[in-house]
């Protein structure tokens, strides 16, 4: 017969009286990269919510934040130039430029992986007449078929409130067929998605950053933990014992007294006055030895930071003004880590949206001969920098060096001559 020892004695009598559970954060099931086919339409992530939490962690980490909007001003740089210039001052009837509808789409890209546009035929389906934005995080593809063609999008901005789960009529939601000048005439809306290859992605794309989305909410977590931390003042510092035998309504007057006193950084330093009727009443104060929590903290911020940093591919943390311990940050390790970021991650990302760019300016003037490109932002405003100017992949040799050579010609007469460049009321009717 088998004798339990009286170690699992302990324990078997400890299980009667206390159970253990562990209690988990499903961070996968919060962000979620799972497309779940419905029946009308693919879901984006479990709850068809994985756009509007890219949003939650840009909006609410301050590093990824600033390494997206350094990314996307570096996207933008100072903006687009085209051969002949006129043609990007108008997009649609709203007044946008083609400018306009770069920054839009510069922030959907970086942020999202992907980006749209609606496309609008001219009467006679010849030629785009407009082209408008719409918001990557408002798109659900309709199910592929059987060729493994995406035949179009639905577009609401309310897909993880009211289309969160499934059983809903999506069909009454506004529907773009994919872009196909082919079937312009019998689509005269249509939409241009950006939809660049990974493997095990079917429908949506990926941001670039996908790899550090875990880091950055332990971002978001850590400044957390430190906020609450102040605005609960008391709690991981001290703890309190009375003796007044209270029952629960004195308890919790007790407890309001407190937590109005002392709670929070606005009484930090402040003094404890207490007023007993026996020194035998006295509450009982205990100060909780501190656990070397801010060095661990300390430890997990500068990886973290690190590890997103990585996940944008910014090598150096100083083109963002983060300073280093240890790095002198002279101006040309500067100069050689944004001339990398540039080249590895800022000039593939334009040279993409220029691709799409022309291919829609093409098919809005057809008559025309376009050349298209970016000028790159100058990182130091004191004019040693050339001029340089990204074009697309398809762009023929010495394009972007007749663009460079426009910009210098306009930069030299500015100020002193008329704008040349043909007015709107001139440009050719869609």
């Amino acid at each position: 017969m088998y004798h339990p020892t009286k170690t699992e004695h302990i324990l078997h009598t400890m299980d009667k009286k206390l159970k253990f559970a562990a209690i988990t954060r499903d961070f996968n099931g919060r962000v979620s990269l799972k497309e779940d086919k419905t029946k009308d339409y693919v879901k984006f992530g479990e709850y068809n919510s994985f756009p509007d939490e890219l949003i939650r962690l840009y909006n609410n980490s301050s590093i990824h934040n600033t390494c997206v909007n350094a990314i996307v001003d570096g996207i933008v740089g100072e903006g687009l130039t085209a051969n002949p210039e006129w043609v990007l001052d108008v997009a649609n009837t709203t007044g946008e430029s083609w400018n306009d509808l770069l920054k839009k789409v510069a922030v959907d890209f970086k942020l999202y992986g992907g980006f749209s546009l609606e496309v609008i035929w001219n009467k006679a389906r010849t030629k785009i007449a407009e082209v408008y934005h719409i918001d990557f995080s408002w798109l659900r593809a309709r199910e592929k078929n059987y060729r493994g063609q995406c035949p179009g999008y639905y577009i609401s901005d309310e897909w993880s409130t009211k289309y969160r789960y499934s059983g809903y009529d999506v069909e009454k939601l506004p529907f773009l067929p994919v872009y196909n000048p082919s079937k312009a005439m019998e689509e005269p809306k249509q939409i241009y998605v950006y939809n660049p290859y990974r493997p095990g992605q079917g429908y949506y794309p990926l941001p670039d950053y996908v790899g550090a989305l875990r880091d950055i909410e332990i971002d978001i977590e850590a400044s957390n933990f430190h906020v609450n931390n102040l605005k609960n003042g008391l709690a991981p510092s001290l703890a309190i014992t009375t003796f007044t035998n209270a029952d629960e309504d004195e308890r919790e007057a007790i407890e309001r007294m407190l937590r109005l006193q002392y709670q929070g950084t606005d009484n930090a330093g402040s003094m404890i006055y207490m007023d007993v009727d026996s020194p035998e009443n006295a509450p009982q104060v205990t100060p909780i030895p501190q656990n070397g929590a801010d060095g661990y903290y300390t430890t997990i911020n500068d990886m973290v930071i690190q590890r997103i940093l990585t996940g944008h591919r910014i090598t150096s943390p100083m083109i963002l003004g983060i300073k280093t311990e240890g790095q002198l940050g002279g101006r040309e390790e500067v100069i050689d880590a944004y001339l990398l970021l540039v080249n590895t991650v800022i000039r593939p990302f334009q040279q993409d949206i220029l691709q799409v760019f022309e291919d829609l300016l093409e098919m809005k003037y057809p008559e025309l001969d376009i050349t298209l490109g970016i000028q790159q932002l100058k990182l130091f405003s004191d004019g040693e920098e050339e001029i340089d100017v990204v074009t697309s992949i398809d762009a023929e040799v010495g394009e972007d060096t007749s663009l460079e050579a426009d910009i210098e010609k306009a930069d030299e007469t500015a100020g002193g001559v008329a704008n040349t460049n043909q007015p709107i009321t001139e440009l050719p009717l869609a």
